[in-house]
């Protein structure tokens, strides 16, 4: 066990996946557009002009660099050479997933070949150690700890629910690589307090140090994505994205002693699932919504059309940046109530959540306002 938390290490790991991936994305687009990797417009599709898309690959060269940088910092070693599999673990699995993601976004995969891909990846990662493994029970005050099975379905659900709920939301520009930085870094926040809780334990450092990586990789990306896009991330990139935020939380998830906690720090001990279902509450009520939408309407459930959540924002009068920020302020507001709990007081975090929703609703709220006071007239 260490009693130095390496918050400077862990942020230089998110600069240096930051650097690269921006640095990596610019050659990933030359390549994409050789090797064909080009998202031309569809009757669904926001944009105009055919796209590179692919720009997945870039993030994934900036993680994998960012993680291979951090193996030589001897603050951060320990994390490798003490701390569960999770980063071994990550590494194959996200492997898996970009391979799975690059052959979608060249040639298409039928939905699926492409879930088969998800499990795999997913499956993989829970065979190779990280799994949920541990549950606080609030009604009984106790911890249900999940035999390999049992974890290792819990673990394939999560993520394969995450990596669709990213590839369903990646639909305008800036979107998805937005939602994954402020996803990491909430889960970020999380890990360092959980690093300082545990004195610096070792097993803590994978969780911090993966978010951070991914954290870096997402804002490198922003500056290549952001609207007027030059590349996309493609399936490559919103499934990897999905997928290192469901072993980030994973990793955290066992991690809470329950020494030092009553029974009524309940919102504390469930903090990582809290935060899991609160930092991606937007994507996966949008997929949650697609699915009852398309089965409804008498079609596969992947049948794609134009009724996402951003669809409907610029159908009442947003502009593209508009709506991403909107999502962006939304899903920031409820990873903020996830996290905050944990790091400070509970009441004032209640009343900025409560303050930051209220805010959110007016500001979404504007243009269809503007519409009623026109008619009004």
């Amino acid at each position: 066990m260490s009693s130095v938390v390496p918050l400077r290490e862990l942020l230089l790991v998110l600069l240096v996946s930051a650097t690269v991936t921006f640095l990596a994305t610019g050659g990933v687009r030359v390549l994409a557009i050789g090797f064909g990797a080009v998202a031309v417009p569809r009757e669904r599709d926001v944009h105009v002009k055919p796209i590179p898309r692919m720009g997945g690959l870039g993030m994934y060269i900036g993680v994998v660099a960012a993680i291979l940088f951090a193996h030589q910092l001897p603050a951060l070693r320990l994390g490798f050479d003490y701390a569960p599999p999770d980063i071994p673990a990550v590494l194959v699995a996200a492997t898996i997933i970009v391979v799975v993601g690059i052959i979608d976004d060249r040639w298409g995969l039928d939905a699926l070949t492409k879930f088969v891909g998800q499990v795999t990846a997913a499956g993989v990662m829970a065979v190779m150690g990280l799994s949920w493994y541990v549950i606080y029970d609030p009604f009984n005050d106790s911890t249900v700890v999940l035999d390999t099975l049992l974890g290792g379905l819990v673990t394939v659900g999560i993520t394969v629910t995450l990596v669709n709920a990213m590839n369903f939301v990646d639909g305008l520009d800036g979107l998805a690589a937005g939602l994954g930085l402020i996803c990491a870094v909430a889960v970020f926040a999380f890990s360092i307090g959980l690093l300082y809780d545990q004195g610096g334990s070792v097993d803590t450092y994978p969780p911090a140090l993966l978010a951070a990586a991914l954290a870096g990789a997402c804002l490198g990306f922003l500056p290549h994505n952001f609207s007027p896009a030059r590349i996309f991330m493609g399936d490559t990139g919103s499934m990897m994205i999905g997928l290192m935020l469901a072993a980030v939380s994973t990793g955290a998830s066992g991690r809470i002693p329950l020494q030092g906690y009553g029974p009524r720090d309940i919102v504390g001990l469930l903090s990582p699932l809290l935060l899991v279902g609160a930092v991606m509450f937007i994507p996966v009520l949008d997929l949650l919504l697609a699915i009852v939408r398309r089965v409804r309407a008498g079609v596969s459930f992947s049948t794609p059309d134009k009724m996402h959540l951003h669809h409907r924002l610029l159908q009442i009068g947003h502009s593209q940046r508009r709506v991403v920020l909107l999502i962006y302020l939304w899903v920031g507001v409820l990873a903020f109530g996830a996290v905050g709990t944990s790091l400070m007081d509970r009441r004032l975090v209640v009343l900025l959540v409560a303050g930051g929703l209220v805010f959110a609703l007016v500001v979404t709220a504007i243009p269809s306002m503007r519409r009623v006071e026109s008619a009004n007239r």
